[in-house]
């Protein structure tokens, strides 16, 4: 799959979740399921083994089981947000849809983008955005152009020609030391 074909997006956080309380963004989820075909057997010994721990441990979490005849099984979760995610569980093992079930409960249902970048702050920087007339003379700005003052070079000693000169006095002190 191309990268063009998946959204993509800035990192971001549920309504900051997390930096105060933590509130868990799966409101509601079902379990669709069979009672006679055997593919949804896994589904069915989750409901006997399991679904009582996981409603005793998640009170925030309503849980909702719909029993449909000749239908593959399926849970189908619904998140704050409105969307609802839902994941087929024929011929899954109760573990398998335990892990599944944690998946959902852990996710914040929010559709998965390709992120553009690992970081993002909707606050940029305080001392400004650069551009190339940060550190210039204000005096540019009411300067009528073309400019004669613009063209001139200035000219100060460059660190490159600095060097040359070090350069060749400690040559001169090495050749009168020699003699």
């Amino acid at each position: 799959m191309s990268g063009g074909s998946i959204p993509s997006n800035f990192l971001k956080n549920v309504l900051n979740n997390g930096i105060g309380r933590y509130v868990c963004q799966m409101k509601r989820v079902t379990f669709k399921f069979c009672k006679q075909r055997n593919d949804s057997q896994g589904t069915r010994d989750f409901i006997e083994n399991h679904l009582l721990d996981f409603t005793n441990a998640h009170p925030g979490v309503v849980v909702y089981i719909q029993p449909r005849n000749n239908r593959p099984s399926k849970i189908v979760a619904e998140y704050l947000n409105g969307r609802s995610e839902g994941i087929a569980t024929t011929k899954m093992p109760q573990e398998e849809i335990c892990q599944w079930l944690e998946h959902l409960r852990t996710r914040s249902g929010a559709e998965i983008v390709r992120l553009r970048k690992n970081h993002h702050t909707d606050n940029p920087s305080t001392q400004g955005v650069w551009h190339p007339f940060t550190n210039k003379d204000t005096s540019l700005n009411l300067a009528k152009f073309p400019d004669n003052d613009s063209y001139k070079v200035p000219s100060t000693v460059s660190t490159t020609d600095r060097l040359l000169e070090m350069g060749r006095k400690l040559r001169q002190e090495k050749l009168s030391e020699k003699s």
